[in-house]
């Protein structure tokens, strides 16, 4: 059970990682490079990002959304990491 929790922990860590990256470079697409980042980024984080942005969408031109997908991920990963710690105490 820890390892399954472990993994799926590393997982978000490195998803995370990736939402960062793909909206930072949503700043630049007008840069050659950034475009091909993105299209190998989008089809991996565009649809964890499009539940929220169908929810939520852009103000002014700026995409809140993006922020509302992290803080649920950084949410679940706590609460992945409270119950590794807490199952790993009572000895399961």
């Amino acid at each position: 059970m820890n390892l399954i929790i472990t993994s799926l922990l590393s997982f978000l860590q490195i998803y995370w990682v990736l939402l960062i990256v793909r909206i930072l470079l949503s700043w630049f697409q007008t840069a050659e490079w950034a475009g091909q980042i993105i299209s190998f980024l989008s089809p991996i984080t565009d649809p964890y990002l499009n539940i929220f942005r169908s929810i939520i969408p852009p103000l002014g031109g700026i995409d809140i959304s993006a922020i509302l997908a992290l803080f649920l991920l950084q949410f679940v990963q706590s609460s992945l990491a409270s119950f590794s710690a807490a199952s790993l105490a009572s000895g399961f």
